[in-house]
């Protein structure tokens, strides 16, 4: 037994010696060992002073971290809304135009654009585009929400098929209104007179109140959708069982829209207004494939306004004047709405 002893201490003493051998300090003593292995240390790592990467480093450090995956998102900020929102506000302070960098003349250009009555006519369009689009997006953005809420036959389909305006690129599908709405080739004016409903043609697009309208129409259709998958979102984190409890204290259906899903839903309804609002007041897309701002400039919306000063014109600081008078009005929606919203979080 003492040999065996022995022979193990020694086996560790060989142990320490290669350790050692290596640049590993000898500090812990055998216990229990027997003859000479009795006094021999344990060798033991030495602690190293390992140098890390940068890499490594910098993402150990969370405040250099966060800067570094945001930087991205900072730099396309700044490069495509910040630069271009501060030129066009020095654009709109100058007289610059095309060939001609123009000098500073103060809010002159907005004077003058206040006073111009082509520009009064595109600002009361905007306006009436705006709250009758909107008015129309959310009344059938609910109903829709309401009708895909329920439990029918083929209803995948529906949602899948109902997203297609939205889908669709905007010019592609203004362009097949323009189709349906010439006043040449008008296919409602063909079907409207063949089933008896008319006798002359309608002026969709020659006439400027027929035009807005018809302008008004092709919004609601297009964002349509968009009101009603999330309004349908919303629609499904209500609990079913408040609405059976609804039933059991005799409420009707109307009753229980009112009291029981319209309160949840407000929430979601007003942030879904807001970018409906901010997208429909600032659209440009649909009104220029559509109308191009006539019949005598009586369609156009501040966007296509400003881009026919601007742009068609040439006068750069009167069209980006034109564009800013978006702004205060926006923020002042925008403001209210949040404040409203707050308001309702809060109670």
């Amino acid at each position: 037994m003492g040999g065996g002893r022995a022979q193990e201490d020694l086996r560790g003493l060989a142990h320490a010696v290669s350790l050692a051998g290596y640049g590993l300090d000898v500090n812990k003593a055998i216990r229990g060992g027997s003859g000479g292995a009795a006094g021999v240390e344990v060798a033991l790592p030495r602690p190293r002073d390992v140098q890390q990467p940068v890499l490594a480093r910098l993402l150990d450090n969370e405040r250099a971290l966060a800067a570094v995956l945001l930087s991205p998102a900072v730099l396309i900020l700044v490069v495509f809304i910040a630069y271009p929102f501060v030129m066009g506000v020095w654009l709109s302070l100058s007289s610059t135009s095309v060939g001609n960098p123009g000098h500073f003349v103060g809010l002159q250009n907005f004077l003058k654009a206040w006073n111009d009555s082509i520009f009064q006519t595109t600002f009361r369009n905007t306006f009436f585009y705006t709250f009758w689009a909107t008015i129309f997006k959310f009344a059938l953005g609910m109903w829709l929400a309401l009708l895909l809420n329920r439990h029918f036959r083929g209803k995948r389909f529906v949602r899948a098929a109902m997203l297609l305006p939205f889908i669709i690129p905007t010019v592609l599908s203004t362009f097949a209104w323009r189709w349906m709405f010439d006043p040449t080739f008008s296919v409602l004016n063909w079907l409207l007179y063949k089933g008896g409903f008319i006798v002359t043609k309608l002026p969709f697009l020659s006439d400027g109140t027929w035009a807005l309208w018809c302008a008004i129409v092709v919004n609601t259709w297009r964002g349509m959708p968009f009101f009603a998958i999330t309004l349908l979102a919303g629609l499904q984190t209500i609990n079913p069982d408040l609405h059976e409890a609804a039933s059991l204290d005799g409420a009707n259906a109307w009753q229980r829209f009112w009291h029981v899903t319209w309160p949840l839903l407000k929430p979601v309804t007003i942030v879904v207004v807001v970018f409906s609002i901010i997208q429909t007041f600032s659209d440009f897309q649909l009104i220029y494939v559509l109308t191009g701002g006539g019949p005598a400039n009586a369609t156009h919306l501040l966007a296509t306004y400003a881009y026919q000063i601007g742009v068609g014109a040439g006068l750069l600081g009167e069209g980006a004047a034109i564009s800013l008078f978006m702004l205060p009005v926006l923020f002042a929606v925008v403001w209210i709405q949040l404040r409203y919203l707050r308001r309702l979080e809060g109670a």
